[in-house]
């Protein structure tokens, strides 16, 4: 298994010399490699067994580090990162010659953004490149949001998990990108549409299930458990699969009739943000449960809601 430590120097030395890191950000663990070196991104894609169309988001200490990933900032993009850097929101913007095609799958732009991890941030500014990262994890599954979850899945192909607790926020970033110099969401994440529009208005969205993804996160199936998950009205489920052991994902509220060990509540508050946050560790625990299915109902599709309700679609898209 992985070292988990907090040692940034030893994080360093790792990523200096081509290997990987998983890293803490306030969204999930990711596993970084040298944003800037091929054979570092090849090994993210081998050790992820990430099919290489899918691009990679690259992870700067700043504004001015951004610059030099990207040959332009639209002033649109530049009012987003003033207001939400570090946060969790990745632009979509034009690509400079130094980032390698393998990072964006080809594409001439790249997912970029500034995470707001203290460990993280600390990390980037004593390096002298940036950091590719997707979720540091085994492809299409569940987003690990603690080093423990890390260890599980990748434990035994990597050295060193950087160590900054759990996540914050516990679903990806929101991936916002321009079309025609009008900006559009192609991924709901831990940044509301709303937010995003109190500072800069009227906001598209491209929300796509894809086997050619514009951005990270749109692939049909994704974020999924090795069992299968089935989504809608809980009490229908329930009746219409009563014959097989199932767990209980539900918003807030317990399901009578139903053992309390197999039911999982994301927020008994009802909180979206708290929900979130247990998103992906409730998935993990279910699935490692003796039962046959998952059934799992939506939250109010609004704010950080639809990156949920996103999240669970995506899930429920898998093949168990």
């Amino acid at each position: 298994m992985a070292e988990i430590g907090k040692d940034i120097t030893k994080a360093i030395q790792l990523l200096k010399a081509g290997e990987l890191v998983a890293i803490p950000t306030e969204t999930v663990y990711g596993l970084a490699g040298n944003a800037l070196h091929a054979p570092a991104i090849a090994k993210i894609f081998a050790v992820k067994n990430r099919p290489s169309f899918d691009p990679l988001i690259v992870h700067v200490h700043s504004h001015e580090k951004a610059r030099e990933c990207v040959t332009e900032i639209p002033d649109v993009a530049k009012q987003l990162i003033n207001r939400f850097w570090p946060g969790p929101l990745t632009l979509l913007l034009k690509k400079s010659k130094q980032i390698p095609d393998l990072v964006t799958a080809g594409m001439d732009i790249v997912g970029i953004r500034c995470p707001n991890h203290p460990l993280t941030l600390s990390l980037l500014s004593l390096l002298d490149f940036p950091l590719a990262a997707p979720s540091a994890n085994p492809f299409g599954y569940v987003s690990p949001t603690t080093p423990a979850h890390v260890n599980e899945q990748l434990g035994s192909k990597i050295q060193y998990i950087l160590d900054g607790g759990s996540c914050a926020v516990g679903i990806e970033s929101t991936v916002l990108g321009f079309e025609k110099g009008k900006p559009v969401i192609y991924r709901y994440g831990g940044l509301s549409q709303e937010k995003i529009e109190a500072v800069i208005g009227k906001v598209g969205s491209k929300i796509q299930s894809t086997s050619n993804p514009k951005s990270p996160g749109q692939l049909i199936s994704h974020y999924a458990p090795a069992k299968r998950v089935l989504l809608g009205n809980l009490v229908e489920l329930v009746k219409t699969y009563n014959g097989q052991v199932s767990g209980i994902l539900s918003f807030q509220n317990a399901l009578p009739g139903v053992n309390p060990k197999y039911q999982f509540f994301l927020s008994p508050a009802g909180n979206l943000e708290e929900a979130a946050q247990n998103l992906f560790s409730a998935l993990r625990e279910l699935d490692k449960m003796k039962i046959d299915l998952i059934l799992a109902e939506e939250v109010p599709d609004l704010g950080l809601g639809k990156a949920i309700n996103d999240r669970l679609r995506r899930a429920a898209n898998n093949k168990g």
